[in-house]
């Protein structure tokens, strides 16, 4: 059985804890997008791991993870990444394989992408990793893959610096690589997890274009990007946050302002530990956009949700979510392409009573808090999505599932 975990909204949802959360039933774990811009956080009996580009399955002792087609691989980045494990007490050898078709990024990349961000009349907001840079070069067909080492024209077309910076690196890539499509097919009857990068508002073609990732964040991604025919997809769950983050530049309708709602934002910010993963960067906070993750279910087709930090409400008295764009005065319900909109949109909030308690301690959906489950409930009523999944704390054991996952629908 196939199942993908994507996220659903800017990015920074909680991906990663969930994929490791998923993958104690799960034989496989593929990442399928994305490179080392990505940061996804796991915390295992309070101990936390920040991985980059290794599929989150990867801390258990006996699951092999992929590095799928569609993402672009950064070897110096992967080998640090590796030897964090190894030093963490994590035997990753013999379990990590590499698809031959997936793009490196060289470390001229780097600057490069910082270089085109600043000459840009609307700058993105980069990490400056080179991944912008790796899938350019991809699209105009002059990337280079892992298949690509032992293709003598093609290394010859290299310049010194590449070459060198390569062979650090080119026995090790080598060893790991594999045709993941062959190797999909060979497992196609065991439990394969699928794992995205970034969110759903940050997928190339569904995004907000273009202040976007380059890569496929969306869950077709999930198929392009690991060697899978789209109807091989059993299941698809989208996380999202109680809350809207986002990172980098680009319209983000419900932000908090600054102004009026700075303590709020701070709250959030600080209660929720909304700094990046990779670059460290305090994130973009505000109310959860209903209107954006409507518009991601859709898009995505998503059968479940995967609802975390909702504890961060805690405290709180009273909660808000956006649940309509005020656009020049005309009140919108559609999530709109046209980033002058976006960037007028003011939010339409809807209250909600707190619940006033710590959640943290919950096992299930039932000892939720009354006022609680009347949020998740609205929110499930709003998307026409079901929440299939409960975060209550960065724990590992701090989530519930409200249905069985590997299973047939």
């Amino acid at each position: 059985m196939n199942v993908v975990v994507m996220g659903a909204q800017w990015g920074d949802e909680g991906k990663g804890k969930i994929v490791d959360y998923l993958a104690q039933d799960a034989k496989y774990v593929v990442r399928f997008a994305g490179g080392a811009n990505a940061g996804h956080t796991i915390v295992v009996d309070g101990k936390k791991y920040a991985l980059h580009q290794v599929p989150s399955g990867i801390l258990y002792p006996e699951k092999s993870v992929f590095l799928g087609s569609g993402m672009v691989i950064d070897p110096e980045a992967l080998f640090k990444e590796l030897q964090m494990l190894k030093d963490n007490g994590i035997n990753w050898e013999g379990r990590v394989f590499i698809s031959d078709r997936a793009h490196l990024t060289l470390p001229g990349y780097r600057e490069m992408d910082k270089q085109r961000d600043a000459a840009r009349k609307r700058p993105i907001g980069t990490t400056g990793r080179g991944i912008g840079t790796t899938y350019s070069q991809k699209s105009e067909r002059d990337g280079i893959r892992l298949a690509d080492l032992d293709w003598d024209e093609k290394w010859n077309d290299l310049d010194d610096d590449d070459k060198t910076f390569l062979e650090q690196y080119k026995s090790q890539l080598m060893a790991m690589r594999v045709n993941i499509a062959e190797k999909m097919y060979e497992f196609r009857k065991e439990n394969i997890l699928f794992e995205g990068a970034q969110g759903a508002m940050l997928d190339l073609d569904s995004g907000t274009y273009p202040y976007v990732s380059s890569g496929a964040s969306c869950s077709a991604g999930a198929a392009s990007g690991s060697g899978i025919g789209p109807r091989a997809i059993d299941k698809i769950y989208g996380v999202f946050k109680a809350y809207e983050t986002r990172v980098g530049n680009g319209p983000m309708p419900s932000e908090f302002n600054n102004d009026s709602e700075g303590e709020l934002c701070d709250y959030v910010r600080k209660t929720g530990n909304e700094f990046g993963v990779t670059t460290g960067r305090p994130r973009r906070c505000g109310y959860l956009d209903l209107v954006a993750l409507r518009y991601a279910c859709h898009v995505n087709s998503i059968d479940r949700l995967v609802l975390t930090h909702l504890d961060i409400y805690d405290a709180m008295d009273e909660i808000e979510a956006c649940v309509a764009y005020d656009i020049d005065g005309k009140i919108v319900t559609e999530f709109p392409s046209s980033i002058p909109d976006l960037n007028k949109a003011k939010p339409v909030l809807q209250k909600f009573e707190g619940w006033k308690e710590s959640i943290t301690e919950c096992t299930s959906y039932k000892k939720l808090p009354k006022n609680a489950k009347s949020y998740v409930e609205f929110i499930e009523d709003f998307t026409g999505t079901p929440v299939g999944i409960v975060s209550v704390g960065a724990e590992r054991n701090q989530t519930f599932v409200l249905d069985k996952i590997w299973k047939n629908k």
